[in-house]
């Protein structure tokens, strides 16, 4: 059995995150090498950071967002010690950079609620990786960053699953907030959903995070999905064999932005893809697109970097030419407008 550090938060007590004010938000693409290789891992061979014509690349296709996955583990190799300044350099550089080319980037834990002790992945809320231990992380993090105007927001952590109860995950998200705030009083903070956050199983698995308290009152709420049929974007098989349908992003994006407007929060879609070997799968992407466009939702693609290779999900230009999946994306650049759903 796992042991969870108990966290106390009053859910009953807690106000719920108020709406963002009107206005355009971005579109982007997730820049990934950071989050690559074995942990701790050789830099330049096992993983990098993206690179000056990485972004400059997002940004000649209009593109304003970039979600920055990295690893805790590289970011603070000492639990509750300062963060390293080689990598903290690293993930800065990025953020100039993209800032350099009017460009927006959320960093992002990309760790789903783990942490490699010893050569075993351990979660979060253990007596080896408390939460206070990844909340102190976040805390270091925020100092680095709290005057960077081009944070769109903290993505305080990827895709938290199977947690040990419906309530580790809230806990956990709470004492990351609680500790951003002692340091940062305004950047938003983007918090993902439990169970993989899973857009299409939300209402089930995340609709307490509605209870989560802010004293800024600025918090974004991050979904994922997939169109392939297990949602896991690995796309084994071929586009029938997968069960897809022109709709199956509409359908999985649904429960998540009726449960945004439900409660009059806002939501982000921090990963989505699709395989580049059938145009149908194009058609399915611009589906979900404009309806998430169209309900106030932004997002960013999965994925773009200099180390993907022939990745099938992946819009990094190969020889100089687009992927497919860029003449759908590059038409979505802001949602028309955020959703502002009053009471």
């Amino acid at each position: 059995m796992v042991l969870l550090m108990c966290f106390c938060v009053s859910i009953t007590k807690a106000q719920p995150p108020k709406a963002l004010k009107s206005g355009p938000a971005p579109f982007g693409v997730n820049l990934a090498g950071a989050d690559f290789g074995q942990i701790p891992g050789t830099y330049d061979k096992d993983y990098d950071y993206p690179n000056a014509k990485d972004v400059a690349y997002l940004k000649s296709k209009g593109f304003r967002l970039i979600r920055l996955p990295f690893l805790w583990e590289r970011l603070q190799p000492q639990l509750g010690s300062a963060l390293d300044t080689f990598q903290v350099n690293k993930l800065v550089g990025v953020i100039d950079e993209a800032a350099k080319n009017n460009m927006l980037v959320v960093p992002d834990m990309h760790n789903y609620c783990r942490r490699m002790i010893d050569g075993e992945l351990t979660l979060i809320g253990t007596k080896s990786v408390t939460i206070a231990m990844v909340a102190d992380a976040w805390k270091r993090l925020a100092v680095v960053l709290k005057d960077k105007k081009n944070i769109w927001g903290y993505g305080i952590m990827n895709e938290p699953h199977d947690m040990p109860d419906s309530t580790a995950w809230f806990n956990i998200a709470q004492a990351i907030i609680t500790q951003i705030r002692t340091v940062d009083k305004s950047h938003t903070i983007v918090v993902g959903g439990d169970n993989w956050s899973s857009a299409a199983k939300w209402q089930n698995g995340s609709d307490h995070l509605k209870n989560l308290s802010d004293p800024a009152h600025n918090l974004i709420f991050e979904a994922h999905l997939y169109f392939d049929h297990d949602g896991s974007g690995t796309y084994k098989v071929s586009y029938d064999d997968e069960k897809a349908t022109p709709q199956t992003g509409v359908e999985r994006a649904e429960p998540f932005v009726t449960w945004l407007k439900s409660n009059n929060l806002q939501g982000f879609i921090g990963e989505y893809g699709i395989p580049d070997d059938d145009k149908r799968w194009l058609i399915t992407l611009e589906n979900f697109l404009n309806y998430v466009q169209a309900n106030g939702v932004n997002g960013t693609y999965w994925a773009a970097g200099h180390r993907w290779g022939d990745y099938k999900l992946a819009v990094q230009p190969v020889n100089g030419k687009d992927r497919p999946q860029m003449q759908v994306l590059s038409k979505y650049i802001y949602v028309n407008k955020y959703v502002n759903h009053k009471p």
